[in-house]
């Protein structure tokens, strides 16, 4: 996209022509037009030039880093690696084989269903389960086997005569779909994959997703086993464990301790039976690094992955309970999206604007790995105090903190294979280490937002960065900004003030000395035009969402029809690089247009209008899904899978329309194979 200076500048003025012949003020004019002219092709060649000079050098980059690495790809490896970390090929036989697992978790819960109304699920059960078995087995095109064919068989013929006909028939005629159509040789994308990680192994190379922008970054082990050392020793955070696996330990310390917890009465048997651990389903949890390729040097942010962790399900547990209960208590001070703080800024703006407004973002450095365990988990008990809490979800508040302060103080780890015990600050990566952090960061903010307000300005909080507008002078904003990072020695506050400020993905700033508010999509330097590929196997519905969402946020973010029009050619632009057909963009912006009643093209005269009301529009709310009539079904998604949610729900309908459980509603969800 060229810089919008290059068609903005105009080298003309205005000439009296009550002096001047008409003749000369038009060759005068003529003149003007052929320098703005001049000017902008000459600009733009050179903008090109510079352009095409710095794909060159960044693709020679690429080239030297390959060729350093030792690295020979062939072309269809380079063309896979192109399509990015998200892309999924398609992958029937993962589907298939997925099948036999899906089938049997499915008649659990339509038995389940039926023993809740007292009544035998019967034949109707079986039969079901068997069409669908053949269904999805020619929908993933695999052979019958003599065993499951004997045993569909035999439910078949339970069958009467018009259900095997109608069986036979759309059976019949995908099978003949299936001859008919020729089929075209396909790449075999698992054994690229295989292919290049064996490449990449020898060469002692890492291919890993960047921290932002989640496209594939190309690292050596070496560099990442230095930087890894340099920040151990930096942060002093984590006791060296040498060779000595604690996973064993772990597990037997973790369910004693919950045991005992059970044995004084501090939980309840199904508590202690919620929380405690099988040794077969735990591994230790193990530190990577997420390289920030859009920084100088290429630091890395580290993340303590813990899926399977021992102390997972408890970290997990207090945080669905302890999450809410912190969003009820910031709810005035706390913004979760660009679209809510300009709903926010612009009502503030029609009163209290003007030439003295300044914006100002501040971001708390560090913050997970600066907070210690005992404050952090003191911080908890002071939340539940502050909203007068003895209980939640019926836990007593000294278990929490118990519990908490477990989860804590036991984050193991490896790396490279040697093992670690993080013995001060959060592991990035357990879900409890947010809301601690949040609430550590709520009770040091707490006189700000009082400040704010009191000088007539805005005060708003995003994790661990700061908003605020406000009437003040810069020298005395930043001696308050001085003053609040004594508050507190673990948290330090870097400050950026001025009259045009980014936060989150929001641009906003003055237009003029009036005070007029404006505000724009931002994208941070990490940014890159990357989105899920069209042609990657995902449902149609994902892919749809992208544009829409795209240019929904385009109008509530682009105060300006102009900035809004630019925006949409970026939107296009980065869409048909990511193999989007223009046609489908084009039908994807018209609902959005269409959802929120825009009748006519969008123009200078009338965006505003229809601009706010798609502000004022209410947001959807969270439905909360009534489990005891919802049933969900999640089947892996594959190309031949497009059709399947009609026919189920027609086999649905067919044998469980009359039943007793006609008013559960099957809501089928699809389950993605792994992405490259």
């Amino acid at each position: 996209m060229p810089p919008k200076i290059i068609d903005k500048v105009d080298f003309s003025f205005k000439i009296d022509e009550s002096i001047i012949s008409q003749d000369e003020v038009q060759a005068m004019y003529n003149q003007m037009r052929q320098i703005t002219k001049d000017f902008r092709i000459q600009t733009m060649k050179l903008y090109v030039q510079s352009a095409a000079r710095e794909n060159e050098i960044l693709s020679n980059e690429i080239k030297t880093i390959i060729n350093e690495a030792n690295i020979q790809l062939t072309e269809e490896e380079h063309q896979l690696l192109r399509l990015g970390s998200k892309f999924i090929f398609n992958d029937p036989k993962t589907a298939a084989r997925r099948r036999i697992t899906v089938l049997a978790t499915l008649k659990r819960k339509i038995e389940k269903c039926f023993l809740h109304k007292k009544v035998s699920p019967g034949r109707p059960l079986q039969q079901f389960i068997a069409e669908l078995d053949v269904l999805l087995q020619t929908l993933h095109n695999v052979p019958t086997t003599r065993k499951n064919l004997h045993k569909n068989s035999v439910i078949v013929s339970q069958m009467n005569q018009n259900d095997i006909i109608e069986l036979i028939n759309s059976q019949a005629s995908q099978s003949q779909v299936f001859n008919l159509v020729k089929v075209k040789k396909k790449k075999n994308y698992g054994r690229l994959v295989k292919r290049l990680k064996h490449k990449f192994k020898l060469a002692n190379v890492i291919l890993q997703k960047s921290d932002k922008s989640k496209v594939f970054h190309l690292g050596k082990i070496e560099d990442y086993r230095k930087k890894s050392k340099e920040y151990i020793e930096k942060t002093q955070a984590y006791k060296y464990l040498g060779n000595e696996d604690r996973l064993p330990d772990l597990i037997q310390r973790t369910n004693k301790y919950l045991l005992d917890l059970r044995l004084t009465k501090w939980i309840t048997q199904k508590q202690y039976e919620l929380l405690s651990i099988k040794p077969n389903e735990v591994e230790l949890a193990h530190l990577y690094y997420s390289p920030k390729a859009h920084k100088s040097g290429t630091p890395q942010r580290p993340i303590i992955s813990g899926l399977k962790h021992s102390t997972i399900k408890i970290s997990k547990f207090l945080d669905d309970l302890l999450r809410p209960l912190f969003d009820k208590m910031t709810q005035e001070t706390t913004v979760t999206s660009g679209f809510e703080l300009v709903k926010k800024l612009n009502e503030w703006s029609k009163v209290n604007m003007n030439q003295n407004t300044i914006f100002c973002t501040i971001d708390g450095i560090d913050l997970y790995t600066m907070i210690p365990h005992v404050e952090g988990v003191l911080s908890l008990k002071k939340m539940l105090d502050y909203l007068k809490l003895k209980k939640a979800n019926g836990f007593k508040v000294e278990t929490i903190i118990r519990l908490s302060r477990f989860v804590m103080q036991n984050n193991y780890f490896s790396y490279d294979g040697q093992f670690y015990h993080q013995i001060r600050d959060g592991a990035m990566g357990s879900p409890l280490t947010l809301t601690m952090a949040n609430c550590y960061m709520f009770f040091f903010e707490r006189a700000l937002p009082k400040q704010i307000k009191n000088g007539v300005g805005l005060y708003f909080r995003y994790i661990d960065d700061l908003f605020i507008v406000i009437n003040w002078s810069t020298r005395y904003l930043l001696k308050q900004i001085d003053r609040w990072n004594k508050f507190d020695e673990n948290i330090k506050l870097h400050a950026n003030i001025g009259a045009f400020i980014n936060f989150l993905d929001l641009y906003i700033y003055m237009e003029n000395r009036d005070g007029t508010l404006c505000t724009t999509v931002y994208q941070k330097p990490s940014y890159e035009s990357y989105y899920l590929p069209f042609n990657s196997i995902h449902p149609l519905h994902m892919k749809k969402n992208i544009p829409f969402t795209m240019l929904l946020c385009a109008i509530r973010y682009c105060s300006t029809y102009q900035t809004y029009l630019d925006e949409c050619e970026k939107l296009r632009m980065t869409l048909l690089l990511n193999k989007y057909p223009n046609k489908f963009i084009e039908q994807q912006f018209n609902s959005v247009l269409l959802k929120y009643s825009i009748d006519e093209p969008l123009n200078m005269i009338n965006y505003d209008e229809y601009r706010q009301n798609v502000l004022d529009s209410p947001s959807k709310e969270h439905e909360r899904i009534d489990y005891d009539k919802v049933m969900l079904i999640h089947f892996t998604y594959c190309l031949s899978m497009k059709a399947f949610p009609l026919k189920f729900h027609t086999l649905w309908s067919k044998y469980f329309g009359e039943s007793p459980i006609n008013e559960i509603i099957p809501v089928l969800g699809t389950r993605n194979v792994k992405n490259l």
